[in-house]
C-alpha cells in the first residue's frame, strides 16, 4: 500500500524564532503507516493552496491559544501566547480541507482551532473560568492516563475502537464552551467538558482535546486513532487534482 504523506502544522517558538515539532506528532504517524512532513509557516494564499495540493492529510498539532479573537473575543488576562502566523496559516488551510474534503486530525489545540472556525467558542483558562474536579493539566511523564471520557455512541471515535469508556492523557488549559454548529460531540469527560468532536459528512474530520501522541506506543487506542486517520489517507491519492 503506498504510504500516505501527511501535513503536520509546525510549532513554533518565538524565544528562539524557531519552528519545532515534538517527535511524537512525527512517530506516531510512521508507526501508524504514514510520511509525515512539517509545512513552513506560510502566509502567501498560492502558496498554502500548493501545499494543500501536495498532502494526503494534515495533523493539526497542539501548542500556542486560539486567539480569542477569531470567536469574537478580547483576550482575557489568563489567555496564553498566541501565534498570529500559526493562526493565519491554519485558518487558511484548513478553509482548503473543508472545501476539498482533505482527511484532518486535530490534537489539542487542534480540536479548539477547529471547533472555532466552525462558528463556536473556547473557555480561555478552564482553571479560573469553569470549575472542575478533575485535572486537565498533569505533569510528566505525559503518556500516563488522567481521567475518562465517555464516548458518544453514535461517533466516529466510538466506530473506531469499539467501545464507549476511555481512559485518556490531559495536558491543556483551554477547553471547548460553545460547540460549533456543524461538529458533534465524540467523546465528554465526567465533568461535562467536550473532549473530542467529529465533523458529520466530512471524509474524514475529528479531534480530540488529549495526547495520543504521547501514548500511541503504549497504548493501542491511541494507536488506533492515527492508524484510522492514515487509512483514510492513504485512500486519498489523486482526489484533489
Amino acid at each position: 500500500m503506498r504510504k500516505p504523506m501527511i501535513g503536520v502544522l509546525p510549532l513554533y517558538d518565538a524565544a528562539r524564532d524557531s519552528y519545532w515539532m515534538l517527535p511524537g506528532y512525527m512517530q506516531a504517524i510512521e508507526a501508524a503507516g504514514g510520511i509525515p512532513v512539517m509545512l513552513p509557516m506560510a502566509s502567501d494564499s498560492s502558496d498554502i493552496a500548493r501545499l494543500a495540493d501536495s498532502f494526503d492529510g494534515f495533523l493539526f498539532t497542539g501548542g500556542h491559544d486560539v486567539d480569542p479573537r477569531l470567536y469574537g473575543e478580547a483576550a482575557d488576562s489568563a489567555c496564553g501566547e498566541r501565534c498570529e502566523a500559526r493562526d493565519q496559516l491554519e485558518h487558511a488551510l484548513f478553509e482548503h480541507v473543508m472545501k476539498r474534503d482533505i482527511p484532518a486530525l486535530g490534537i489539542c489545540r487542534g480540536l479548539q482551532l477547529f471547533n472555532v472556525l466552525l462558528g463556536g467558542t473556547l473557555y480561555q483558562d478552564l482553571p479560573t473560568q469553569r470549575d472542575s474536579a478533575i485535572g486537565h493539566q498533569q505533569t510528566p511523564p505525559y503518556a500516563r492516563p488522567m481521567h475518562e471520557v465517555e464516548l458518544s455512541a453514535d461517533s466516529l471515535l466510538t466506530g473506531i475502537l469499539g467501545r464507549t469508556r476511555l481512559a485518556v492523557n490531559s495536558y491543556h488549559h483551554q477547553g471547548i464552551k460553545e460547540l460549533a454548529p456543524r461538529l458533534r460531540a465524540a467523546a465528554v469527560a465526567d465533568d461535562g467538558l467536550i473532549e473530542a468532536v467529529d465533523l458529520p459528512g466530512h471524509r474524514c474530520l475529528f479531534a480530540v482535546q488529549w495526547h495520543p501522541e504521547f501514548s500511541y506506543a503504549t497504548d493501542p487506542a491511541s494507536l488506533a486513532l492515527f492508524r484510522y486517520f492514515i487509512s483514510v489517507c492513504s485512500q486519498s491519492y489523486g482526489a484533489y487534482d
